[in-house]
């Protein structure tokens, strides 16, 4: 359970912050760089959900079930699996939530077209701040494969599949938004020499 009553505690004043078991981190930590951008991604989201409401309720679930997974992503980044008995069981994405995923993904890919060509983040308001998302979502899961690489420290296979699979269903999922749309922005090769 989450109590927030008092948002400033000065704790951090000295460059450091917690993580969920207490431990004292550098705000430069690449754990909590990796959390931080899983929020970052999580805000991208909630930008792109400003115009999915209007435009389809369906990826507008969709989306906000991912927000709430990766609340869930960064509480378990947060909690690194040190071996320790903790005195709570920490949250952690399972393969459950990479299969709903996938599913995702299959649903909303069913009706869209083969891709000739790379696509330009554009389109509806929506599918431009998923784009967006989907950069942010790949930055998050680059630094939480290094994170998983560094000795002593631990990702769990079921985050990192989540977050690989994160961004494949963002660029779908603007993908099938702009073809409600009128189509895809396609990049042309060499289009301004």
């Amino acid at each position: 359970m989450v109590i927030l009553n008092r948002i400033y505690t000065r704790t951090g004043d000295d460059g450091t912050t917690a993580l969920a078991t207490g431990a004292r981190r550098p705000k430069f930590d690449l754990r909590i760089a990796a959390y931080g951008t899983t929020d970052e991604t999580n805000a991208c989201i909630g930008m792109a959900r400003l115009h999915c409401a209007s435009e389809d309720a369906t990826v507008d679930a969709m989306l906000g079930r991912i927000q709430n997974d990766l609340f869930d992503l960064g509480a378990e980044l947060a909690s690194p699996d040190t071996g320790e008995k903790l005195e709570w069981e920490p949250l952690r994405i399972v393969q459950a939530q990479v299969d709903r995923l996938e599913a995702e993904i299959d649903t909303l890919n069913k009706g869209l077209g083969t891709l000739r060509s790379f696509v330009l983040p554009g389109g509806t308001p929506a599918a431009a701040h998923l784009h967006l998302a989907r950069t942010v979502s790949r930055r998050a899961e680059r630094l939480m494969v290094e994170l998983a690489g560094i000795p002593g420290e631990s990702v769990a296979k079921p985050a990192l599949k989540f977050i690989n699979r994160l961004s494949d269903f963002l660029f779908v999922a603007s993908r099938y938004l702009n073809a409600r749309a009128g189509g895809d922005v396609l990049w042309t090769p060499g289009q301004n020499r």
